[in-house]
């Protein structure tokens, strides 16, 4: 994960990690296949570390799933901070690699479902908070695309700087945030 997050996708080489392991180059294509299926496991790995929507603090967790959201939201930018590895190789996987990796990772994140979402999305219905409605698997789609690719936005400034816009100001991310919060309840909530 470490190579990967510090070099990229695309300019990790296999031959200088084996070097940093002391393996030879072989046995990581042999155990792997490829730089791809290295890849996909140390994304795995990355997104397997983070926590799940539903292991938030007892308190958050009793105000509900609107609450649940704004916490983890609030939580991206010092989660970064206390590991960056994990969260550069997620951002990795979601927009630096090629289209047959890709399907790759969504299918993982379809299959395994590493964030919680499927409970999570449950709790929500059963709590009167979440359209019941609406099919629950397309909710945990919605839920999950907007939440990466919204954390995604709170977090490459400092991962990539200048790929997408975004402010410095604690503020207007508090501020983002509610906004976001508003357009999601708008679009699944009750």
């Amino acid at each position: 994960m470490r190579h990967f997050a510090a070099q990229g996708y695309h300019a990790a080489r296999i031959e200088d990690l084996s070097a940093q392991l002391d393996v030879a180059k072989g046995s990581i294509f042999q155990y792997f296949g490829s730089k791809a299926g290295l890849f996909l496991e140390a994304y795995k790995k990355a997104v397997r570390s983070f926590p799940t929507y539903l292991e938030c603090p007892s308190q958050i967790r009793e105000k509900g799933f609107f609450e649940i959201l704004h916490y983890w939201l609030l939580s991206t930018e010092r989660m970064l901070r206390d590991d960056w590895i994990p969260y550069r190789v997620a951002l990795l996987g979601n927009y630096g690699v090629d289209l047959a990796l890709k399907r790759e990772i969504n299918r993982f994140l379809l299959s395994e479902d590493p964030y919680g979402s499927t409970a999570f999305v449950r709790l929500g219905i059963a709590r009167g908070e979440v359209r019941s409605d609406i099919d629950p698997a397309l909710i945990v789609s919605i839920l999950d695309w907007t939440m990466e690719r919204f954390q995604d936005a709170l977090l490459t400034e400092e991962l990539d700087p200048g790929l997408f816009p975004h402010p410095a100001d604690p503020e207007k991310n508090r501020a983002r945030i509610h906004q976001f919060l508003m357009v999601l309840r708008g679009a699944i909530g009750v």
